[in-house]
This record gives structure tokens, C-alpha cells and sequence, in this order.
């Protein structure tokens, strides 16, 4: 396993694209703990992030990893690209010829993506423990450690997503073309989302059950979108609305199960592809 990492990890460093995109990615990341100390400025109203208590633990947890996540399309083009290259360079061919089975290509990928994926988690981890001990008003051990499920759907979520890219960079070979069809598969989810609410279910609640189940939405699902979670947003929407948010953030083991299982399907797909393709 050593071996194949390395062997892929030098493609990558010798990729300058590829060095840039990996670079930007984690410097975007740290742009986070930015938001802690920069003064907004709203209807004549100057307030911090940092004062508003999104850096509280445990919500932190919840905020980091889903504005982190949003990020993580600057290493899925650098998987589609690693893939693309391949073919584009004969390094495919020549890793074949020189004994590697097919197998064992598709093994160092999924290997590969598995460690930007805890790279990424660990990466996460570290800012959001030092922005939380920073900024929040509770430090105590339990309620600091007490959402940490967010990190394990984070990094289950990363490797999911990177699988599928992985998969789209093996079935078109071109990385504008898997990027493209990544927005692609997005929309045609939401298309069957909506003729399904509008000719099979009659209710939001029928439709979640069974959108569920598809390859993006699911991975998505896994970590929600945490403002509607924040107290702010919940006294807005009590005087605004005059109603109380029932929204379910909890991480459930269905729903990791059904991205597991779309992460087995992709690896899987990925290495019957290759094994037929005639290379």
C-alpha cells in the first residue's frame, strides 16, 4: 500500500496544477478562522462572527465541517485531473506494463482519495479546536467533545464524494468533461427531485424518504446546513414566522450506511470500467 501512495503522490507533486489547487484548498480552509476577527458591517450594525457565538463549541463543530465541505471542489478537480492525466500521458498504459494490475491502479486511487480525505478531517479537527478554545464561551470537556460525529460524517462524507470523482475521472477520461458532469448529475438529481414532488408525492416529507437514496443528495445530507441551527436565526424566525424549527441535524447510521454503500458502488464501478476498457 506504501508503495502505491507514493507512487501516486509523485504524480501528483510533479503536477504543478495539481500543487496549486491542493495548496488553494487548504488556504481557503484556514480563511476560516479569518471570519473570527473581521468586523461585518449590516444596516449600520458592526458585529463579529467571533461575538455571535458561532464559534461555540459544540456548534462548531456542526458550522466548521459544512463550510469546509463546500471547499472540497478544488480537490475533487485535482482527483478528476490525477485520473485525466493518466491517459492523457500514457501513465495508465506504462503502470501496466511495468506489472501493476488494474486492481492495484484502482487501489491507489481509492488509497489516494482516502488520504486527501483524512488530511482534510485532521486538517478541520486541528482549526476547529483551536478557533473553538479561542472563541467560545465553553470549554468544558463534555460539551467541547460532545458533536464530534460532524468530523467522522466530514471524512466519510470527503471520501464518498472523492470516490465519485474518482469514478466520473475513469468513465469520461477528460477533466473538464468529469467536472462538468458532476453539475450535470447534480441537476438531473434535482429535476427528478421536483417531477417527483409534483407527479408522484404530495408532501416534502414522502419525497425526503426517497430522495434520499440518491448519490449526491445523500452524501449532502450528511452534514445540513447549521444557520437555521444558530440562536439568532431561531429568534428571526419565532418573531418573523412565529414558528419554532424542528429541522433534524442528528447524524443517523442510515444515512452513513446509504453513503457507504454509494462509495462501495463507485470504487467498484471504477474497477470494472478499467477492467474492461481496452487500454
Amino acid at each position: 500500500m506504501k508503495r502505491l501512495i507514493t507512487i501516486e503522490l509523485q504524480k501528483l507533486w510533479k503536477n504543478r496544477a495539481s500543487k496549486v489547487l491542493i495548496f488553494t484548498y487548504f488556504i481557503l480552509l484556514s480563511f476560516i478562522a479569518l471570519l473570527a476577527s473581521v468586523n461585518f458591517n449590516i444596516i449600520g450594525v458592526d458585529f463579529r462572527l467571533a461575538d455571535m457565538g458561532i464559534f461555540n463549541f459544540p456548534f462548531i463543530w456542526h458550522a466548521n465541517t459544512y463550510i469546509a465541505a463546500l471547499l472540497k471542489i478544488f480537490l475533487a478537480i485535482v482527483i478528476v485531473s490525477m485520473m485525466a492525466n493518466e491517459y492523457t500521458y500514457g501513465t495508465l498504459k506504462q503502470n501496466l506494463i511495468d506489472g501493476m494490475s488494474k486492481k492495484e491502479f484502482v487501489l491507489s486511487k481509492v488509497l489516494t482519495v482516502t488520504l486527501f480525505a483524512f488530511v482534510s478531517t485532521v486538517f478541520v479537527f486541528i482549526m476547529t479546536l483551536i478557533l473553538g478554545y479561542s472563541f467560545s464561551s465553553y470549554t468544558e470537556f463534555s460539551i467541547v467533545f460532545s458533536d464530534l460525529q460532524y468530523i467522522g460524517a466530514y471524512f466519510v462524507k470527503m471520501v464518498a464524494f472523492f470516490s465519485f470523482c474518482l469514478f466520473l475521472g475513469i468513465f469520461v477520461k477528460r477533466s473538464a468533461f468529469a467536472i462538468g458532469f458532476i453539475f450535470v448529475w447534480f441537476i438531473a438529481e434535482k429535476i427528478i427531485e421536483g417531477l417527483l414532488y409534483k407527479f408522484v408525492f404530495n408532501s416534502t416529507e414522502a419525497l425526503n424518504k426517497v430522495v434520499q437514496f440518491f448519490p449526491l443528495e445523500s452524501i449532502s445530507n450528511l452534514i445540513k446546513e447549521p444557520i437555521s441551527r444558530f440562536q439568532l436565526y431561531k429568534a428571526l424566525q419565532t418573531q418573523v414566522a412565529g414558528q419554532v424549527n424542528t429541522k433534524d441535524y442528528d447524524i443517523h447510521w442510515y444515512q452513513i450506511a446509504i453513503v457507504l454503500f454509494w462509495t462501495a458502488f463507485f470504487i467498484y464501478s471504477s474497477y470494472r470500467i478499467l477492467k474492461k476498457r481496452d487500454l
